[in-house]
């Protein structure tokens, strides 16, 4: 009787420490995954005001030749500069307001062709291009770390742990509707 009750408790303790063990191997995966994905966000905000610097060289060129405009552009970069990303929602709206203020740049560029022909704008362009390159492979990066704690957190057991510890899914980046609609057939190629 004594005998079997101590292989029971030594059951229960056996499981009792590879469920602990578990917890705190998944504990550490969720964290880690965790700070990829900060980490992801925090290249994409260093790109992103990369692009702002690189849309202000461009506005202060473009205010030789129009002057109301590049000084109402210059204080919307301004203020936008430095702003942080710790959401993919919050890099949504950045993408978004950069796309916005190059359309408005490249009009002033369009209407004045001396400033278009110029090699400092074609290459502070060139630049910005760079920059847009760098945060399309941060975005890339950081959706590819989110699948993988999205993963975590929804696949059983690790969900689990999980909701125990409070990680919750991410949110992922979208495309850009509008460079959506400027590609045929993108919801065929890519899927909904």
């Amino acid at each position: 009787m004594v005998g079997a009750l101590l292989v029971i408790l030594a059951l229960i303790a056996f499981l009792v420490v590879v469920v602990l063990w578990y917890i705190y191997t998944t504990q550490r995966k969720l964290v880690s995954i965790d700070e990829l994905c900060k980490n992801a966000l925090s290249q994409i905000a260093v790109q992103l005001n990369s692009r702002w610097d690189a849309l202000l060289a461009l506005a202060k060129m473009a205010a030789q030749y129009s002057k109301h405009e590049s000084e109402t552009l210059i204080n919307v970069i301004n203020a936008r500069r430095g702003t942080t990303v710790t959401t993919a929602e919050e890099a949504q709206q950045q993408q978004g307001e950069l796309t916005q203020i190059m359309g408005r740049l490249l009009a002033i560029g369009e209407a004045y062709p001396d400033l278009k022909a110029s090699d400092l704008f074609a290459k502070t362009m060139d630049s910005v291009n760079s920059y847009e390159e760098n945060v399309r492979m941060s975005r890339q990066v950081y959706n590819d770390t989110a699948t993988k704690m999205n993963r975590l957190v929804r696949m059983w057991p690790s969900s689990f742990v999980a909701s125990m510890l409070n990680f919750k899914e991410k949110e992922y980046l979208k495309v850009d509707e509008e460079k959506k609609s400027s590609y045929p057939n993108f919801d065929e190629t890519f899927g909904k």
